[in-house]
């Protein structure tokens, strides 16, 4: 990470407008028009370079904001979605059909959960979920048919955190694709650099920031986007979980401040995690030393935008969460809401809300207790003052 900074990458695009516009002109048409009917064929085979068919295709919208994205993560192209599962899913089905099987972290969203244990098995993937941390379980994993190792940089909702460089020694040894969600940790961590073949982020999450749309990215080869995207066979393309143009221009104009946004993230939540680990709570932060995988993920980031906003407390039982959680709320200290990396903190129990697709047998096999709340935590500029607030209801409570 010491010669990629993904930050200056995306400071270096520069776009112009139609009209000379600082920010690239919206094109708001689902459809273009030719002025000869050769060019249309030519553009259909994908023979046609700069010019636009039909926007389930491409659009300069999405290829601004793909482009982007590629830069940031250092691939050779990216492919946006309508949302995070619009992009993870084609991913997916691509690389895999009948007959094949994919490994995955067992602590993964619970979307990608639900769609690798209960989807895809009617086309004939399976998938074996195991802990991502232990590579000798990982490698023990591998059959005749693995194709894919799935797993996230920073795992929802345990904050597990992937050995990617091991990973990758494994995929090549046993020649299978790597693919990394990269959403709790962009800028942070760069997967490509450390040995993964593909790249996804949910946009909707840190990257736009304001919780105001959904989106999706894959970071990979050209070769793998070219196969995405086309027209006969590409999962992105048929399947149509197609980015609107006018939600692209808005994630672009906010990814300009991620950087920024990030580092108050960090700050943030490494200070009320050192705060509360101090006052005896349970607290999982990748920043802490007491977290199982401090010096690996200290190892793998570029330092400069820290260990993410991503941090969880065990308040004991569902029921006192649930009580701390409409307190916080209460004192505006944030929102009881499911997703992450807007400008408020948010908390919710993964239990019964992000990882509610995992059965209570295996979420309590992987350690995720009733009273674990997992915390976004926002950009407040004054985090003693929300520190001295957040402890105040913990004290009121009993959780302290």
């Amino acid at each position: 990470m010491n010669d990629f900074n993904p930050a200056d990458r995306i400071q270096d695009l520069q776009y112009f407008g139609e009209f000379g516009g600082v920010n690239p002109s919206i094109s708001d048409s689902s459809t273009y028009t030719f002025l000869s009917a050769k060019t249309m064929f030519d553009t259909f085979e994908g023979n046609a370079e700069g010019c636009y068919l039909y926007s389930r295709h491409s659009s300069p919208s999405n290829l601004y904001l793909d482009k982007a994205m590629a830069a940031m993560e250092g691939t050779e192209a990216a492919n946006v979605a309508a949302s995070g599962m619009g992009a993870i899913t084609p991913t997916l089905l691509q690389l895999c059909g009948n007959g094949d099987h994919i490994i995955s972290s067992r602590t993964i969203y619970g979307g990608t959960y639900a769609f690798l244990k209960n989807f895809t098995p009617r086309m004939g993937i399976q998938t074996t979920f195991v802990d991502i941390t232990k590579l000798d379980v990982v490698e023990a994993a591998i059959t005749a048919n693995t194709k894919v190792l799935y797993c996230e940089t920073v795992s929802n909702p345990l904050l597990e955190v992937a050995d990617i460089a091991g990973l990758s020694k494994i995929a090549k040894k046993h020649n299978l694709t790597l693919v990394v969600d990269n959403t709790f940790s962009p800028l942070s961590v760069a997967p490509i650099k450390l040995g993964a073949d593909i790249v996804i982020h949910s946009l909707t999450k840190y990257i736009n920031g304001s919780s105001d749309t959904v989106g999706g990215v894959t970071c990979a080869s050209r070769e793998f986007i070219d196969s995405l995207k086309n027209v006969n066979n590409g999962a992105s393309m048929l399947l149509g979980p197609t980015m609107d143009s006018l939600r692209s221009a808005s994630v672009m104009k906010n990814l300009r401040t991620l950087h920024i946004r990030m580092k108050q993230h960090s700050h943030n939540a490494l200070y009320l995690a050192q705060k509360f680990e101090n006052d005896g709570l349970k607290v999982v932060y990748p920043g802490l030393a007491s977290h199982p995988s401090h010096t690996l993920y200290k190892s793998m980031i570029n330092h400069e935008y820290g260990y993410g906003g991503m941090m969880t407390i065990d308040a004991g039982t569902l029921d006192k969460a649930n009580e701390l959680m409409e307190l916080m709320q209460e004192r505006n200290l944030g929102y009881l809401a499911v997703s992450l990396g807007f400008y408020k903190t948010l908390f919710s129990a993964p239990g019964t809300s992000t990882s509610s697709e995992i059965p209570l047998e295996e979420q309590k096999e992987m350690g995720l207790t009733d009273g674990l709340i997992r915390f976004s935590i926002g950009l407040d500029n004054d985090i003693e003052r929300t520190y001295q607030m957040m402890k105040q209801c913990m004290i009121e409570l009993g959780v302290l």
